[in-house]
Parts: C-alpha cells; structure tokens; sequence
C-alpha cells in the first residue's frame, strides 16, 4: 500500500461526510462549553448565547487546517498503531493473507513464482502491483473508499481529543462533565480507529483476492 496514493475521486466523495463529523463534534464541544447555561436558563439560555458559536467555529476551522497537515503516513501510524511500515501492505501476504478464507495461498504462491515476499517493503511493492491491477474493481473501490473515510476520521478524532479536550477544561466549570467529555472523545477516537485498522486490512486483502482471481 502505498502511503501517497489515495484516489482523489474517492476521497472527494467522502469530503460531505468528514465535513459532517466537523460540524457535529464542534456543536457538541458547545453544548459542553454551554454546560453551564444550560444548566441554569434550560435550552432557551443555549439558544440566546449563539454568539458564542463564534470560537467554535474557529476551532472548527483550526482543526479542518490541522488535519490537512497530517500526512497520509501518520494517519497510518495512528491507524495501525506503529510508527515504522504502518501500512498494512506492508504485512499484506506473511499475516493478512493467511487468515483470509477467501484468499487461496497455494495460488498466491503460484502467482509469485513459487514463494511469497519475504520482507515488508517487498511485500508491499506486491501488493501494490496487485492493487494497480484491479483498482477499478468495484468491490476494491468500496472497500478503499471506506478505508479512506475512515482513516481520515481518524485523524481528525485524534485532533478532537487533543484540541476539544484541553479545551473542555478552560471553559467548562464542572470538571466532572469536562472528565466525562474528554472520556467520549477518546473512545470516539478507540472505535474509530478500530474501524479504520478493520478496512484497512479489509482493503489490502479484498485486492489480494480479487488480483489473484484475475490471474
């Protein structure tokens, strides 16, 4: 797998949808930041304090800026938890391979000339030349494109936690709700990465399969 090398077509088509996770991680930090008013006006005293909306969108803007800036490598290594050979291409036919039903190792084999790649980049470069192969595949592009979506969510829940949850501590007066906050901040971030590690290894093996049975 290669770090570099997501579609951008399917990365467009999941732009609404992590625009979405923004918006919606952004008005709940306000209704904690508002925890407060809520408590003593009820929703009407919520509603008549929307100016206050103004940082939120700052740091919706701030946090849009900060997940372009994380490259597609450590979005990987937040994914897959390792920081060298995070891609799990790079695991894709001594690991992924083998656990697959629906991969045939004998015809893997067959296909490489009798033997697997051995080491991690080897096995990614084969894997990748697999992937250039059925790219088009429409189970392929699915799988890529949730991988994708995410992945990038990923990235982004761990800028939720770091940013909204250092935040939640200036601006909410009760620390236990800022405790239960930052709580549901990382377990938004524990699920999501383990969705994305799940297509991820999904992806790299649907192409494994899917390339094999082209041959």
């Amino acid at each position: 797998m290669t770090a570099g090398f997501p579609s951008k077509s399917l990365k467009d088509q999941n732009r609404r949808q992590l625009w979405l996770t923004i918006a919606v991680n952004a008005l709940a930090f306000y209704a904690i930041s508002q925890s407060n008013a809520l408590e003593v006006s009820g929703l009407k005293g919520l509603l008549t304090r929307a100016t206050n909306l103004l940082p939120v969108g700052l740091a919706l803007v701030i946090t849009s800026i900060a997940n372009g800036l994380l490259s597609a490598d450590m979005k990987a290594r937040l994914v897959f938890l390792r920081w060298k050979r995070a891609l799990p291409g790079h695991r894709a036919f001594s690991r992924y391979a083998l656990s697959d039903p629906r991969i045939d190792i004998d015809r893997v084999k067959k296909a490489f000339g009798g033997t697997m790649p051995a080491d991690p980049e080897g096995e990614n470069r084969a894997w990748y030349r697999l992937y250039r192969q059925v790219e088009t595949d429409s189970a392929v592009q699915h799988v890529h494109r949730e991988f994708l979506f995410a992945r990038d969510y990923t990235g982004l829940a761990a800028l939720f936690f770091i940013a909204f949850g250092v935040a939640s501590n200036f601006v909410v007066r009760s620390w236990v709700v800022s405790l239960v906050y930052c709580l549901l901040l990382l377990l938004q971030f524990v699920v999501v990465r383990h969705a994305a590690a799940t297509y991820g290894i999904r992806f790299v093996c649907t192409v494994i399969a899917r390339g094999i049975a082209s041959k």
